[in-house]
């Protein structure tokens, strides 16, 4: 019978939420009706002291309560709001409609008074009615989201915990009752006082505790409620818990959700970004904006990752007007509708936009660049940086990369421009393949022109693998692990420097505010990361496990394919070994060697006319002597 009973509920839930709205309100506002005659009952007995269905005072009540109480109801929106959706704002829309009943009724019985009527039921009866049909409601959200949301759910049940017990993690635990596949085990915190306490009903475990609670409750997914934590701490939570198999989510920082409540829709993916950027620091505003305050500026490869973020950062810091150079029609069509959509958010009216096409191999168009919006600073960003395919392209690379510099360059200074920054890479640290080389060859360009231009102060910044960027390993490793491995790595000995997007454009962008002519800024990129580690920690932030010879039921492979041509082991970011600090802690400065301009020129002169590989890459390694190409794979080679 207990079975049947259990079984009607469901069902009998499902009729009703299949039920037309208007119906649904009729409903609600005769629960109201029943509830209204009960709240009389109770507030007249208690006052007479003796039970009291009906006599001639409860009539006098009844029809005054009734022909108040649905008009204020009304009109108040109370029957608008959605029932299974009961929350903080239809408690506040019910708390409005009863001070209106309230005093009303106060008015009506005390004041007034009404004859054979107690007058203290001008008191009780709105308080014993709030109280009533508010737990309907509260009551009748736990039916129709607990109950039926969870008797409609048929698939897998994930068992949930969240870390943090602050604000936002109360918030979210309030969300994810209204998730049928989500079971909150708990809260665990840091705090080792809250160990044992409970908050609206879930337990709260100390952090110390939480590998044995994993297990305990067969723990699937962490969602870390903790919007302002570090990297640091981050690192330290994925650490405790990477011999698990659990999927670790995260809410977004403070800045994006300081404006809205909490909800499980704000959960996101813990991307690799969050572990290993690091924490940033506040930007020098006076290096800001020295290049950039009321400018005009020009960024080549507007379009690209690094191009890109420069963009979106110049917008926001006060520039007249900036131009979107570009090769791509599409993605200069995508980055300038980003920057409207930017300024139109940010309300940025100052700003000129000025969306241009072209190539920096172009010497005429780029003169015409020049002479059009005479452009106060220069961000070179634009180049050809894939290693395998610049190996496979290595002239078209080197025009590219080389004599697009020397004509973007050579405009500048004979425009006057006052600032031009080279955006180059580390990769240009003793090469191993034609990108890095060609990226040296043009920071020898710009070094030269240092040493001639009266106008233009000429400096470059170079720095290492940005996180996300097209064609790097991040979201090449995270579209193999969507699609169930194996995971691709050239070496397990590969380490690589990173540093976010955002974080390597301010430095740009500051490291120009330094320049005086001739500099090489080189970035503090931190730590490098080893690419197998990298690639390992992807896979149990996904909530997955490695699978290799001592896990052979794992569920992601990580697959060596050697390393590609040209790839190096490790990468460098200064030549010499006598970096100098600057006025910001993370940038750094070096002086370095150059060949002279006349060799120079004679080389870069025959490379105009040269489209003979053997040819190109003999004028590469003449412009680049320290060029030991393919080093690495030769190593390799010989050591397999």
């Amino acid at each position: 019978m207990f079975e049947n009973i259990t079984a009607l509920i469901p069902s009998s839930l499902e009729k009703l939420a299949q039920l037309a709205r208007w119906k649904k309100k009729t409903i609600v506002s005769l629960l109201d009706i029943l509830l209204c005659v009960q709240s009389i009952w109770i507030a007249y007995s208690l006052r007479i002291g003796v039970w009291v269905l009906w006599d001639m005072a409860v009539q006098k009540i009844l029809l005054i309560c009734l022909l108040t109480m649905l008009p204020i109801f009304i009109l108040n929106g109370v029957y608008r709001a959605i029932f299974r959706y009961a929350g903080t704002g239809m408690m506040i829309t019910l708390a409005r409609a009863f001070a209106f009943y309230s005093v009303l009724m106060g008015f009506v019985f005390v004041v007034v008074g009404i004859d054979g009527v107690p007058r203290t039921i001008g008191l009780i009866q709105p308080v014993v009615f709030f109280i009533l049909v508010g737990f309907s409601r509260v009551v009748g959200r736990y039916l129709m989201v607990d109950v039926l949301g969870r008797n409609r759910f048929v698939g897998e049940i994930k068992n949930v915990l969240i870390y943090g017990a602050g604000n936002a993690g109360q918030q979210l635990a309030a969300s994810l009752r209204s998730e049928p596949a989500m079971r909150l085990c708990g809260y665990v915190d840091d705090d080792r006082r809250l160990d044992g306490q409970k908050l609206d009903g879930d337990k709260v475990f100390w952090s110390q505790h939480m590998s044995n609670l994993i297990e305990k409750e067969q723990i699937t997914d962490i969602l870390l409620a903790l919007p302002s934590i570090s990297r640091k701490k981050r690192r330290e939570i994925v650490d405790q818990i990477r011999a698990f198999k659990v999927h670790v989510q995260t809410l977004p920082n403070m800045q994006a959700i300081i404006t809205g409540k909490i909800s499980f829709s704000d959960i996101r993916e813990l991307e690799i970004e969050d572990l290993l950027g690091r924490e940033p620091v506040v930007p020098n505003e006076l290096l800001f904006g020295r290049t950039i305050v009321g400018k005009t500026v020009l960024v080549t490869g507007a379009g690209g990752s690094i191009g890109s973020e420069l963009c979106r950062q110049i917008a926001k810091s006060g520039a007249h007007q900036l131009i979107l150079f570009e090769l791509s029609e599409y993605s200069l069509y995508e980055i300038e509708k980003e920057l409207k959509k930017l300024m139109a958010g940010q309300n940025i009216s100052h700003l000129d936009l000025v969306p241009v096409l072209g190539s920096v191999l172009d010497s005429d168009r780029v003169r015409e660049i020049f002479a059009l919006w005479n452009p106060d600073t220069v961000f070179h960003a634009a180049a050809y940086k894939h290693v395998p395919l610049v190996e496979a392209n290595p002239i078209e690379g080197m025009r590219n990369n080389i004599l697009g510099t020397q004509a973007l360059a050579s405009a500048a200074d004979a425009a006057q421009v006052s600032d031009f920054i080279l955006i180059s890479t580390d990769k240009a640290v003793r090469p191993t393949n034609v990108m890095g080389a060609s990226k040296r060859a043009a920071e020898q360009v710009i070094q030269n022109l240092a040493e001639t231009a009266s106008a233009t102060r000429f400096s470059m910044v170079r720095f290492g693998n940005v996180l996300g960027s097209s064609g790097s390993v991040v979201p090449l490793f995270r579209k193999q692990i969507e699609q169930g491995g194996p995971i691709t790595l050239t070496h397990r000995d590969v380490t690589r420097y990173f540093m976010t997007i955002p974080e390597a454009a301010q430095l740009v962008i500051q490291a120009a505010g330094m320049a005086k002519g001739g500099e090489v800024f080189v970035l503090d990129m931190g730590k490098s990361v080893r690419i197998l580690d990298l690639a390992e920690t992807m896979i149990r932030l996904s909530g997955l496990t490695v699978r290799d010879e001592n896990s052979p039921d794992g569920d992601i492979e990580i697959v060596e394919v050697g390393l590609r041509a040209g790839e190096k082991l490790y990468e460098e970011l200064i030549i010499g070994n006598d970096p100098q600090s600057t006025a910001h802690p993370r940038i750094m400065k070096a002086h370095e060697l150059h060949i002279d301009q006349e060799k120079m020129d004679d080389l870069i002169a025959r490379m105009r006319g040269c489209r003979d590989k053997t040819e190109a890459l003999d004028i590469l390694q003449s412009l680049v002597p320290e060029l030991a190409h393919g080093r690495d794979n030769i190593a390799v080679d010989k050591a397999s």
